[in-house]
């Protein structure tokens, strides 16, 4: 108990969500730079495509983390950084979502739409990218308040759409090469934390997750 009591206090911490915000950051800015010192190698434009599409997948396989690790480990801090690692997962999304629309269909907005319409692979990326929108749209406090907790929860369950989605469209994008490993790996990930929530609801553990984890959100 002492060592959860001294991890919620660290979780509490003034500076920890700047940490947070630096570290999530990093791939981006890592990205940045490789692309502006030629460090991307022969074809940078897939490179940026592929990398902000896999740092997508992860944020939101630690978002929906969040939840399950928060019961099981007793730290109700933990849902503090649920709104930030959802909207960089959004965040990250969008920078996929423009490296497609700038490199591969030059900002061509017929090109774009007749690729998502013959494509379904696309559309279905394109689709995981709206779910994402309405997600983050709704993860600010007057929109909280103003859809009240019970709806504003039931509505953000849309993050397991979003992941079986975003599982699918990493699923046909590596068909193509029979490269499988990490479609497993990430599917497993996403069946685990599932799984979790599901055990967790089923055993009724009481969770707090209603006036507590907006309260934590606000801090």
């Amino acid at each position: 108990m002492a060592a959860t009591s001294t991890r919620g206090r660290w979780l509490l911490h003034r500076r920890a969500k700047p940490v947070l915000f630096v570290l999530c950051l990093l791939p981006l800015a890592w990205l940045v730079w490789g692309a502006a010192t030629g460090g991307l190698g022969a074809n940078p434009a897939e490179r940026l495509i592929r990398a902000t599409g896999d740092w997508t997948l992860r944020l939101l396989c630690l978002t929906l983390a969040v939840t399950p690790l928060r019961k099981l480990l007793h730290l109700p801090q933990l849902a503090r950084f649920r709104r930030m690692l959802g909207l960089y997962t959004f965040g990250y999304a969008l920078a996929h979502l423009l490296c497609y629309a700038g490199f591969d269909m030059g900002l061509d907005a017929q090109e774009i739409a007749r690729d998502v319409a013959q494509r379904p692979f696309i559309l279905v990326g394109v689709s995981t990218f709206g779910v994402l929108v309405t997600l983050a749209a709704t993860s600010f406090q007057p929109l909280v308040r103003w859809l009240g907790g019970v709806r504003w929860r039931r509505l953000h369950r849309l993050v397991y759409l979003a992941a079986g989605l975003a599982l699918l469209h990493f699923f046909w994008m590596r068909a193509g090469k029979r490269d499988f490993a990490e479609v497993f790996l990430y599917g497993a990930i996403i069946a685990a934390l599932l799984g979790t929530r599901v055990v967790l609801w089923l055993r009724r553990t009481p969770s707090g997750s209603g006036a507590t984890a907006v309260a934590y959100q606000k801090t």
